[in-house]
């Protein structure tokens, strides 16, 4: 009965270390993706380039996996040391300066490279015919690691139980007076456990319900014409700033005007892109009907080439909403910081309808400035106080007044 009772409980010491190791590797893979998105999803994308070139096949480009390390580190370092690739790499890409991640681990960089090969290429994947969403897409195994624990843990009960049986039969044997065992459902213990298990739960739950409050993550309304981000700014690489202005001049980044879109469209009075578009409820959009929504806002004829109506403007649903007391500017972020707008926006040049990416909450913003470093090489914005330090320094100025960084500038006051 003893040896039973070894086995059983070598058994259920295995099944936990399986547990273990499950959630191990489920966590690897979720941190690779989780700091790709955090460190370098602003700037690049796997099989596609944005900012920054794409990083499928980095490790291929770069066997030296010390240098590959130390040039996601540091790229500074690694430009002044000469590397030729890295040099021509920067020259290529405007001298568009990387940010640098000195407190990276290699064990947090090779989690990163391993989602990067874990995803697969879209131009490579077979599109489900009528599937809104059809592309690849690292698969998410936390369903499945979920049920394989609620089952391991459903054994580890009834091998208890089993252990019990074994131990009473083990005992009646050998004449030790034996109790009539407590049914599961009055157990003091178990219980106790499931009520503090329960607490837990519960209270978990309560706070991520009471932290989010007031923020609209994933809100997405659908609006009066459907404007795919995905045709202008995926396919068609339109700039943001080309329709968003505002964003590298002030405060708001501004929804466009009419004369903007007309600006193509005026032209471009059909889609005729070989991609079908689809609603996140899966219904086709039927792409040249919603260009004569714009033109019966606007009030062209494209068969006449002008305008015979009077326009009327389009009440677009607004997304993102700060509350009143926080002051954010786009242009403190785009322009001076360099920040791109899928720091913010997530990768909305995949978008078809537009979405709340980021919770935009106060730890949110506070994380990103701990973290993000300020970028005072080639950068416009700073060269201006590396002038006034250099006449107060050679004695041509002998102070530097608010005016002459900005301070007269309407949008200081007036926003």
């Amino acid at each position: 009965m003893i040896h039973y009772r070894s086995i059983v409980q070598r058994f259920a010491l295995i099944l936990a270390v399986l547990t273990v190791l499950c959630f191990d590797q489920a966590a690897v893979a979720q941190d690779g993706k989780a700091l790709f998105q955090q460190n370098c999803a602003s700037c690049h994308a796997v099989h596609k380039n944005l900012t920054g070139p794409k990083l499928a096949g980095i490790e291929e480009r770069v066997p030296d996996q010390k240098l590959l390390y130390a040039w996601i580190r540091n790229n500074q370092a690694v430009l002044k040391s000469g590397n030729k690739y890295f040099n021509d790499l920067y020259n290529q890409w405007n001298k568009t300066a990387m940010n640098l991640f000195p407190n990276l681990t290699d064990e947090e960089i090779a989690a990163m490279l391993t989602y990067i090969n874990s995803v697969p290429d879209p131009a490579t994947q077979k599109p489900v015919e009528g599937d809104p969403n059809a592309k690849a897409a690292a698969s998410d195994n936390s369903l499945i690691f979920g049920v394989l624990t609620l089952i391991l843990a459903i054994i580890v009960l009834v091998l208890l139980q089993v252990n019990a049986n074994l131990k009473r039969l083990s005992d009646e044997k050998d004449g030790i007076p034996s109790y009539e065992p407590v049914p599961f459902y009055r157990n003091k213990a178990y219980i106790a456990l499931f009520a503090v298990v329960l607490f837990i739960i519960g209270g978990y739950f309560t706070i991520q319900g009471a932290v989010g409050l007031g923020r609209s993550k994933n809100y997405q309304p659908e609006q009066p014409i459907y404007y795919s981000h995905k045709v202008h700014a995926g396919t068609n690489q339109i700039n943001c700033l080309y329709c968003h202005g505002g964003a590298q001049e002030g405060k708001h980044a501004n929804i466009p005007s009419l004369n903007t879109c007309m600006n193509c469209h005026m032209a471009i009075n059909e889609y005729t892109g070989t991609e079908k578009l689809y609603r996140e409820d899966g219904t086709e959009v039927n792409g040249t009907e919603e260009i004569k929504k714009l033109y019966s806002y606007t009030g062209w004829d494209p068969d006449q080439k002008k305008y015979v109506n009077a326009p009327k403007p389009i009440e677009w649903v607004k997304i993102h909403n700060l509350p009143d007391h926080v002051y954010f500017n786009h242009a403190q972020h785009v322009k001076a910081g360099k920040v791109a707008c899928q720091t913010c926006h997530g990768d909305i040049q995949n978008m078809g309808e537009v979405y709340q990416y980021s919770d935009l909450s106060m730890g949110w913003c506070i994380n990103c400035h701990r973290e993000t470093k300020v970028q005072f090489e080639d950068n416009k914005f700073y060269s201006i106080y590396e002038k006034f330090h250099n006449d107060l320094k050679s004695g041509k100025m002998d102070s530097v007044t608010v005016e002459s960084i900005g301070g007269t500038e309407c949008q200081k006051c007036h926003y």
